[in-house]
Formats: structure tokens, C-alpha cells, sequence
């Protein structure tokens, strides 16, 4: 029998997920459990008629929220950490948790601050930049202990990049030592050498699929792999109806929290992706340090740092790379080349 307005709510699991029918007169329809296979969505939702599904972002909803519409059904994927904020329920368990995202999801949508995934193309190239990130994390944790172990048996390692670490440290080593961290060394050059390939990928990916992260790389210090980031985590420019909305997106922009006359100074909002923000913070920093250009960017942050007082430095990385996020979104939409004085032009105009 089919079900009017049907609202189906979907608790995704690692192995299975439970889901729960809301009828259109907010009645309970059916309440029941299935495996987290595309076999098994495609056979349980094929059989519904057609449904407004909800369901949580996580590492199964891009995947599963593609077989929905394919089979016909609306699918909405919330976003838990606006939801339920940093408190959840106090009652909750899969089941519940799958009535509470039905019943949501018939009364406003809006109230799960929906999110849309990337293309499959996007989701398959940022694995490649994740990769990378994580051998240059698990190179920075080796050559750390490397360091760390050499010091109480008052050897020092010399200063160099982290490229040559895995080349030139050996001899920096007690003979003691040797044994220990030699191994170490070897993975750290091996570590290198894929690191190094990744690079070389990125760069082929930006020049036959990705001419637009060319494009940014007119900013100096916006290198391949921020340009290449940047583009594959918007996907879409034209998403923002304001630029501005980029800086938010990465999580560059003070949370909010304001009551009556009260609107305290907050930390930003960390939202979206964590390497995105990594990296627009880091080019931020090349362009706040001694080797950064003189730009409009750079007096925009200098101008901060002067201010002094806590964390001025870090405060003034943010706002630069906050800002940085805005400009690379102008210049993706408007296609037009990148003048580091334009701000500092106008008001002499």
C-alpha cells in the first residue's frame, strides 16, 4: 500500500543502519533494519514509493545518498554538528535517532542545515591530496623522534629541509643510535620520493583537468597544491552568491554568539574541511613572512599583527588567509588577472 508524503529517516552504520517511515499525517509507518551495501539500499528503497530520505553526513552518505536519487527518492543529507550543536540528545540510540532525522525532515528541511556532496570526479582527486597529506604528517612525526632521540645522548641534528632530513642526519648519529634510527631514515627517504611523485601528479592533474587552479596560482604563495585544493573542495563557484561566503566555508570566520548587548570576540568556526583551512593558513603565513611579497594582502595582515596583544601574529595569519580564500574566488568566477595593489590603487585614486 502506498504511503502519501512518506518521510523516510536513515541512521547510517558502519555495518548496518536503521531507518524509520514518518507518514504524511506524522504517524509512525514502519520501523526496520538493513545492511550498509549498495545492494542492499538499492533493494530496500527500490521497493518505496517516492520518498524524502534523510540521513547524516559521513563516510557512507556520499555513496548512499547517489544510489537514493538514482532510484527516484529526494535525498537530504543534515549536517549533525549544526543540529544537535556540541550536545547531543540525552535519550538516543540508531533507532531514534533514525525517527528524530524523519520527523525533522518532514517538518523543515532547513532545520538540518542540509549539505550537498561533490561529484564523484571531485571525491576521487581529493584522495590524492589527502595521500599526500598524510605521508607529509607521518615524515614530520619521524623526523620529530629522530631529532628527539638524539639529544640525551647530546647529539643535535643539523637544519635542513625535510627532503634532505632522510639524506644527510645519518651522519649527525651516535654509533649507538644508528641501529635504532637507521631504519627511520630510510622510510623518511622513502616517504620523500612518494611525496615528491604526488607532486609531480598534482601538476598533471592541474594541466589536463584543472586549468582554473592555474589560474590561481597568480597570488604568490598559492602554490599547485592549495590552487588544486581549493578548487576540488568548492567544486562549484558558483555555490557563493558572494564571494565573502568563501571564508566561511573554510571555517575562517569568528562563530557567532551574540545576545542583547553581549557579542563576545570569539575563536572562528573551524567548519568545513581541515586541510583546506591548513593550507590557505600556510600560504598566509609565506605571505606574512620574510619572503612574502608586498602586497595588499600582506599590509592587510601587518596592519593586524601591529595591533599587538595575544596571538597577534596567528590572528593576522587567519585574517590574511581568510581574506586570501575571498580573493581566490574572485578571481576563479571573474577569470580576470590578479593585481597585488589593487586595494592600495583605489584609495590612492
Amino acid at each position: 500500500m502506498s504511503i502519501p508524503n512518506l518521510t523516510v529517516g536513515l541512521d547510517l552504520g558502519d555495518r548496518s543502519s536503521r531507518t524509520c517511515g514518518i507518514s504524511g499525517v506524522g504517524t509512525k509507518a514502519f520501523e526496520d533494519a538493513i545492511s550498509t551495501t549498495p545492494a542492499s539500499v538499492r533493494e530496500y528503497f527500490g521497493r518505496l514509493p517516492r520518498s524524502r530520505v534523510v540521513l547524516e553526513v559521513g563516510t557512507h552518505s556520499p555513496w548512499v545518498s547517489q544510489e537514493l536519487v538514482q532510484l527516484g527518492h529526494e535525498a537530504i543529507v543534515a549536517n549533525p554538528s549544526a543540529v544537535y550543536g556540541k550536545r547531543r540528545r540525552r535519550k538516543r540510540n540508531d533507532r531514534l535517532d533514525a525517527e528524530y532525522l524523519a520527523r525533522q525532515g518532514r517538518a523543515d528541511p532547513e532545520l538540518l542545515h542540509p549539505i550537498r556532496h561533490r561529484g564523484t570526479k571531485a571525491r576521487v582527486h581529493l584522495e590524492l591530496l589527502r595521500a599526500r597529506d598524510t605521508l607529509v604528517r607521518a615524515r614530520t612525526r619521524l623526523i620529530n623522534h629522530v631529532r628527539g632521540a638524539v639529544k640525551p645522548v647530546g647529539g643535535r641534528t643539523r637544519r635542513c629541509s625535510a627532503e634532505a632530513f632522510g639524506r644527510r642526519t645519518l651522519e649527525d648519529i651516535a654509533p649507538e643510535l644508528q641501529p635504532a634510527l637507521q631504519p627511520m631514515l630510510e622510510l623518511i627517504k622513502k616517504l620523500s620520493e612518494q611525496i615528491s611523485k604526488y607532486d609531480h601528479d598534482i601538476e598533471k592533474l592541474i594541466a589536463s583537468d584543472y586549468r582554473e587552479a592555474m589560474h590561481l596560482q597568480q597570488i604568490k604563495g598559492v602554490g599547485p597544491l592549495t590552487a588544486l585544493a581549493f578548487v576540488l573542495l568548492i567544486e562549484d563557484p558558483r555555490r557563493f552568491e558572494n564571494s565573502r561566503d568563501a571564508g566561511a566555508y573554510f571555517g575562517l570566520c569568528p562563530r557567532l554568539d551574540d545576545s542583547s548587548d553581549s557579542q563576545p570576540q570569539l575563536r572562528i568556526s573551524k567548519a568545513g574541511d581541515e586541510m583546506g583551512r591548513r593550507l590557505l593558513v600556510s600560504a598566509a603565513r609565506y605571505i606574512l613572512g620574510p619572503f612574502g611579497p608586498e602586497c595588499d594582502l600582506r599590509r592587510h595582515g601587518m596592519a593586524i599583527a601591529a595591533r599587538g596583544g595575544k596571538n597577534a601574529r596567528s590572528r593576522a595569519a587567519v585574517a590574511v588567509a581568510r581574506k586570501l580564500a575571498v580573493m581566490l574566488h574572485k578571481l576563479w568566477v571573474s577569470g580576470t588577472t590578479y593585481d597585488p595593489d589593487r586595494l592600495t590603487k583605489r584609495r590612492a585614486a
